[in-house]
């Protein structure tokens, strides 16, 4: 007779378990989170995991433990490998979720032929099968010889196939349609997906397989199943960017093996997507000449100094509540600078439909940006034009003062190169700076906003 299966209720959000349901799960406080799932007892067993193949592990002494140059993979993609730290680490887990169609398994496909040819590479699909596969390999122009097709939704048959094949690389698409047999949830559910992935990143940490599984997401955005789903994985990234535009930014979330202040970013092409190295000239490629409200900012993407153009409106608002409407930006950040700039600086938006927009389908979500979103509304509220060549960052604070910030050299360095003449900053970096007249640049320091838009005229 077999085990009898008890109902429980499983957070989506934490993977907490609960006997009962209730309106809000007792571990992470989200409310109507939690879902019906069916359990079997757990079996308890002396002989390990069936997904490790039976081996033991014994405790090493670390300085036992021998490291080499070589353990990471080099995708042959540089904004991937930026992301990633330098490489695909050996034997680590890589989880990458973004909207359906932004291009998760075209680039995973380039990575498959652009990696060492002397790599063996399974690429397990449980959502296209081996043709259509073969006809989205054909359009990329993928032809590594040692690139294994494997149209499978068990995991059990998974783990197998690593153990017996024992490729270089295993690439999951995605973990959404994985199951295990012995969970009597349905495919996509918590249970599933949770286990799975556990399954997985064993035989991963066992065989030393580095592993990169696709991940769908919510309408929230986030990666779909328990959160506890990002915390298991060793790396997390995402794909972000608007459909209806080319470009795509890759964003590390989680990164055991590097920072994750980087970003990687990508231009979807008919022949898959190709890698934007300067994406700061892109960026302001399309600039408008001689209009009102646009102001170039930086912001800092780990080392990288990205440039983006920040544009702004006032316009005469025909009903008793203005509009506020932000894209690119944070809604309560633009409404604090709004708020400063009426209080403390004598500019009047109260009666104003007021919008900004970060061009590029950039987020910004540095303070050094704040400066930028000022004076662009500034110069649409006065209709004054802010030449070309002119660059703003820094932060503002309640007080209406213009505050310093971080990586101040490197900014001015990338304006340089770029071509601007003017760089306006705050007073605090230009005291510390210590060659005032490098980089054929003038830099105008500013003690608060009033000063920055007097030093435009």
């Amino acid at each position: 007779m077999g085990a009898k299966l008890k109902s429980v209720w499983v957070c989506s959000e934490c993977g907490h378990e609960s006997i009962k349901w209730t309106g809000q799960c007792s571990n992470c406080g989200r409310w109507n989170t939690l879902e019906e799932t069916l359990k079997q007892p757990s079996k308890k067993s002396n002989t390990g995991s069936k997904y490790s193949n039976g081996e033991h592990c014994e405790p090493t002494l670390l300085a036992d433990i021998q490291s080499s140059e070589d353990e990471r993979y080099k995708t042959g993609l540089k904004e991937l490998d930026r992301v990633l730290g330098g490489g695909i680490v050996k034997g680590s887990v890589v989880l990458l979720g973004g909207d359906p169609g932004i291009g998760k398994s075209t680039i995973l496909l380039q990575v498959c032929n652009n990696v060492d040819k002397g790599k063996k590479i399974l690429y397990v699909s449980g959502e296209e099968s081996r043709h259509q596969l073969k006809l989205r390999a054909t359009r990329l122009n993928v032809k590594n010889e040692n690139l294994y097709i494997l149209a499978e939704t068990d995991v059990e048959i998974v783990t197998q196939e690593m153990g017996q094949g024992k490729p270089d690389l295993v690439i999951i698409d995605s973990i959404q349609t994985m199951n295990n047999s012995e969970i009597p949830s349905s495919v996509g559910s918590i249970s599933q997906v949770k286990e799975c992935t556990n399954a997985l990143l064993r035989s991963a940490k066992t065989l030393d397989i580095p592993i990169i599984i696709v991940g769908h997401v919510n309408k929230d955005g986030a990666i779909a199943g328990p959160k506890v789903l990002e915390h298991i994985v060793d790396v997390v990234l995402y794909f972000e960017g608007d459909k209806q535009m080319s470009y795509r930014i890759l964003r590390g979330i989680k990164n055991r093996y590097g920072s994750t202040n980087e970003i990687g970013v990508f231009r979807m092409t008919g022949a898959g997507l190709e890698e934007v190295e300067n994406p700061s000239v892109m960026l302001l490629s399309d600039r408008p000449k001689n209009t009102s409200g646009t102001c170039v900012s930086c912001i800092m993407e780990g080392t990288r100094p990205i440039f983006a153009e920040v544009q702004g409106l006032a316009a005469t608002s025909n009903f008793g509540n203005p509009r506020r409407m932000s894209t690119g930006f944070d809604y309560n950040r633009l409404s604090l600078i709004l708020a400063v700039l009426e209080k403390r600086c004598g500019y009047f938006f109260s009666n104003l439909d007021t919008y900004v927009n970060v061009i590029g389908g950039l987020k910004l979500d540095e303070p050094a940006s704040d400066l930028a979103v000022a004076l662009s509304l500034i110069s649409s509220l006065k209709n004054q034009v802010i030449s070309e060549d002119i660059l703003a960052f820094g932060e503002i604070g309640l007080a209406g003062e213009v505050r310093g910030v971080s990586f101040a050299q490197e900014r001015i360095s990338e304006a340089s190169r770029l071509g601007f003449k003017r760089c306006i900053l705050p007073f605090q970096n230009l005291r510390s700076l210590q060659n005032k007249s490098s980089n054929n640049i003038d830099l105008i320091g500013v003690k608060n906003v009033r000063e920055a838009f007097a030093a435009l005229c």
